[in-house]
């Protein structure tokens, strides 16, 4: 993997040399880039959740903050965004559902705590793999986690939220299938910036086809205004985000924790896109434990405070490759863009505003592009399938995590426990990864392959 962390002659290290002016447009470049994307996270959990889900002023602020700490963490070096995780909402979506135990009589806002604090356990995992690394080096670890389990696991959590994503965008086909084409033309054949920010694009161009909609008299087929603007004129321009503390409870826990075998993986696979693109070797300076710590804790002290798990962002990679300038100030400015956008309560009642057909349409492209990309995960890394080790370990894991819909559910002490799918799936791909002889994957051979890990949506 040497060659490929060679520093480019025609890139930009220090963003000075170009001037302030600059410098901060660059750094709303990186922010609208990473925004499409990080704020769809609480509109689509707000879904599962009947409005009573995430806020998108936390989202932003949470996102800006956890970006912030992630340079620290990582001594300032790695030109990193870190927004919203989309690994996770397959467990909001869970929990949202949950009726059993404590969750029996709970409205969906008293859910939300819960899945919070199960992805800030989710964060602290990141902590574990972050010091076995550092102890073992990460060829050793990645033995435990090659892509016949993490592709499969990544299948598994962009199919099992395909229903929602009917459910929403039938309640206006039209407007679906507006977002729906307009994120694969701007995937496809987008130039520039807007290639990059496909999401984003299906957001704006969908959202004003709803507004000639609604001032033109039309309605949803069911009778409904294609949008409710009741909440945005009843918010004021300017107010602190609404956080709210997390809560812990095992069931949640199990829900949430095992995801974050598919966002470490996700993780280094960014870190090693990242330092293919610049052509320095983030994974040795400053180290892959302390870009894992940076992420880790970013993601537990989002959900800390009521915010989504955070991740290094595939989109601003984009952003880097276009603009060939890779100095980390830059995304530190579109950090505090994204703090500063969190105080305007406005702004997030207008994206919360969005109407569900849209985020139907969006999700149904979204939710088979996370499947697709664990497809890719297992392809680019050459997994054998003609190998029987490999057919069994994949099967085992796409049965799990799509057949056992409704999890199993035990006690322990006078406590009902519930593994969902994906966490029974993520144990038994480990187990048997680990138990059948023949693991022929080693991280580190195949550069192209590692850089295709996780369930980021551009590279």
């Amino acid at each position: 993997m040497g060659e490929q962390f060679e520093k480019k002659r025609d890139a930009i290290y220090d963003a000075r040399e170009l001037g302030r002016p600059k410098m901060f447009l660059l750094g709303l470049q990186h922010m609208f880039a990473m925004f499409g994307a990080t704020v769809l996270v609480p509109i689509l959990v707000n879904s599962y959740f009947q409005g009573e889900g995430l806020s998108v002023q936390v989202t932003l602020f949470m996102a800006g903050l956890g970006t912030l700490f992630f340079h620290f963490c990582s001594k300032f070096k790695v030109p990193a965004f870190l927004g919203s995780s989309f690994a996770f909402l397959g467990g909001f979506a869970t929990i949202a559902e949950l009726n059993t135990g404590i969750y029996a009589n709970m409205s969906y806002g008293e859910k939300l705590p819960y899945a919070c604090g199960g992805i800030v356990v989710a964060g602290l995992l990141y902590l574990v793999l972050a010091v076995v690394i550092r102890l073992v080096g990460v060829k050793r670890v990645m033995r435990y986690l090659p892509p016949v389990v993490t592709g499969p696991i990544i299948i598994c959590i962009g199919l099992s939220l395909a229903g929602s994503a009917i459910n929403n965008a039938r309640t206006n086909w039209f407007l679906a299938l507006i977002a729906l084409s307009t994120i694969v033309i701007f995937n496809v054949w987008g130039k520039g910036i807007f290639k990059i920010i496909p999401i984003l694009m299906g957001v704006v161009i969908s959202y004003a086809a709803a507004l000639v909609m609604q001032f033109t008299g039309l309605t949803n087929p069911d009778g409904s205004a294609v949008i409710d603007f009741s909440s945005v004129v009843a918010t004021s321009w300017a107010g602190l985000p609404p956080f709210q503390l997390c809560k812990f409870d095992i069931t949640a826990i199990l829900v949430m924790a095992p995801i974050a075998i598919a966002t470490m993986m996700e993780h280094i696979g960014d870190i090693s896109a990242i330092s293919a693109t610049v052509g320095e070797n983030f994974l040795e300076n400053p180290g892959l434990h302390r870009t894992i710590v940076g992420d880790g804790l970013a993601t537990a002290l989002s959900a800390t405070f009521g915010g989504p798990a955070n991740t290094t962002y595939g989109e601003n990679t984009g952003v880097l490759e276009l603009s060939h300038v890779y100095d980390p100030r830059v995304i530190r400015i579109a950090a505090c863009y994204a703090i500063l956008l969190s105080f305007v309560p406005k702004f997030a009642s207008i994206i919360s505003s969005l109407p569900s057909a849209i985020i139907g349409g969006i999700s149904f492209i979204l939710y088979g592009m996370i499947s697709a990309i664990g497809v890719r995960n297992v392809v680019e890394n050459r997994v054998d399938f003609a190998n029987s080790r490999n057919l069994i370990i994949a099967a085992v894991i796409l049965v799990s995590g799509l057949g056992f819909s409704s999890g199993v559910t035990f006690t322990v002490g006078g406590t009902p426990i519930t593994l969902t799918s994906l966490a029974i799936a993520s144990i038994t791909g480990i187990l048997l990864n680990a138990i059948l002889p023949g693991n022929d994957y080693h991280f580190g051979v195949n550069a192209r392959g590692d850089a295709m890990r996780g369930v980021s949506l551009k590279r």
